[in-house]
């Protein structure tokens, strides 16, 4: 009988630790939104992954390559791959400071390619529900020449319907009639039926897609250095800073809560701070300290 006993006691124990180390998958995260209200909340604490989880398009909630990994106090993403890593929680009504470099390494196809990485805010729906890459979201881009670009990463969620998505810019067009973000200028709307990228007020109309580009306007950091990202999330209501730049501005933004991804776009880069701050005791946009 004892012998059973502890048959049993260690097959409970196996079963719960199968289930403690079991992928995480978005339906099985809490829904409601957290907004920070008295304190910063750490979205990555320097350590590990916790509060985080990880999906790439071709290995989905596995990373046998370690794409995703902590290396000398930072979180790095080696770009082996496309995916994101996505925090567990919702939140809404945060000013997010992010704080990034790029490193040497790029590959497959995007090897001789701009640098590109991605925020994706408000995230709803499924994982892998763009592409079978990442959760439907507002992407404020981290690119080479395009760092603010705002993008909506259309996508159905775990029904496999499509998540409603809309922002409305204030803009104008460029020399080739691309959209270019207008402090003051023309409101319109962007949707599904019209869904175009809001390029910042400064990208270069000559951009090419090649790497170490970068615009005479560009205000992130060069290459190996920091460059900081603040992003005002209140409501439909978002302003994109780079290095204290504001250089994009949407509102009426559709959904307005979500999850938060970090993306890996086959360009290697680490982040040194991902954290949450109360709206009213935000620190004021500023160029990062290297």
């Amino acid at each position: 009988m004892l012998f059973f006993r502890k048959t049993a006691f260690l097959l409970g124990w196996v079963v719960l630790c199968k289930l403690a180390a079991a992928p995480v998958r978005a339906e099985e995260q809490p829904t409601q939104a957290i907004s920070p209200k008295d304190a910063v909340i750490q979205l990555f604490d320097g350590k590990s992954l916790d509060g985080l989880y990880t999906f790439l398009q071709d290995t989905k909630y596995e990373d046998p390559r370690q794409v995703f990994r902590v290396t000398d106090g930072l979180l790095h993403i080696t770009g082996d791959g496309l995916g994101g890593v996505t925090t567990k929680n919702s939140y809404r009504d945060y000013h997010l400071v992010l704080e990034f470099k790029w490193g040497p390494r790029t590959w497959g196809n995007r090897e001789k390619r701009t640098r590109d990485s991605g925020l994706l805010v408000h995230s709803q729906g499924a994982d892998g529900g763009y592409g079978g890459i990442w959760m439907p979201s507002i992407e404020v881009q981290i690119i080479e020449g395009g760092m603010g670009d705002f993008i909506m990463v259309a996508g159905n969620d775990k029904d496999g319907k499509p998540v409603p998505m809309a922002l409305t810019c204030e803009v104008d067009r460029d020399r080739d009639g691309e959209v270019i973000w207008k402090q003051g200028g023309q409101r319109e709307v962007f949707d599904m039926k019209n869904r175009k990228r809001i390029n910042w007020f400064g990208r270069d109309p000559d951009w090419e897609d090649k790497i170490d580009f970068r615009g005479p306007q560009d205000p992130d950091s060069p290459v190996g250095e920091w460059t900081r990202f603040d992003v005002r999330c209140e409501g439909g209501h978002i302003e994109t800073f780079v290095n204290g730049v504001k250089v994009n501005e949407a509102f009426d933004a559709q959904p307005r809560e979500g999850k938060i991804q970090l993306q890996t776009e086959l360009a290697e880069i680490f982040f040194r701070r991902w954290e949450l701050h109360p709206l009213d005791k935000a620190p004021k946009p500023a160029k990062a300290e290297q």
